[in-house]
């Protein structure tokens, strides 16, 4: 069953490839869970097919980095990118993508979190196993408060622009 408004997010973990150790994270792939990540929090997050992919690469990423402090200024803590990849590859790509510190690149690498979501999808006509459904969602304290699931191949609704407009 796919995620909601009104849903709290499912129980899981997400892992980051952290750049600077602090106290608590080390260098390197760590492993959070998520209610933990999003209690008390506003959070956008941003589900797409996979790093380096052209969408993704192009556009997806592109717009949240964009458009990050106005999404802050209007009360967002975190922006999150979730894809179906593993850390080390999510980080290269955050660094890539000049996001680091601005969007968190979290990694489902066997998208266990994306199916607790309801929101994955077979991509194995192209190669590429099971990935994430491309969406946007906006979590406030763990509660789906926004969601835009693009259907088939598009990017019209998951952008950083749509949900700008429907932060409150």
């Amino acid at each position: 069953m796919t995620i909601k408004i009104g849903d709290r997010l499912p129980e899981g973990t997400l892992s980051e490839f952290v750049e600077t150790e602090t106290e608590g994270c080390s260098l390197g792939p760590n492993t959070f869970q998520v209610a933990d990540l999003v209690k008390g929090k506003k959070i956008a997050i941003f589900g797409l097919p996979g790093a380096y992919t052209p969408t993704c690469s192009a556009q997806h990423v592109p717009g949240y980095v964009k458009l990050a402090d106005e999404l802050k200024a209007k009360g967002v803590d975190e922006i999150w990118c979730i894809s179906v990849n593993d850390a080390f590859v999510m980080g290269a790509w955050g660094r890539d993508q000049k996001a680091t510190g601005i969007v968190r690149m979290m990694a489902d690498g066997n998208a266990a979190y994306s199916k607790a979501l309801g929101l994955d999808a077979d991509f194995s006509k192209f190669g590429m196993g099971t990935r994430s459904q491309r969406y946007s969602l906006l979590v406030d304290d763990g509660v789906v408060t926004q969601l835009n699931v693009e259907q088939g191949g598009a990017f019209e609704v998951s952008n950083a622009e749509t949900l700008l407009k429907q932060v409150a």
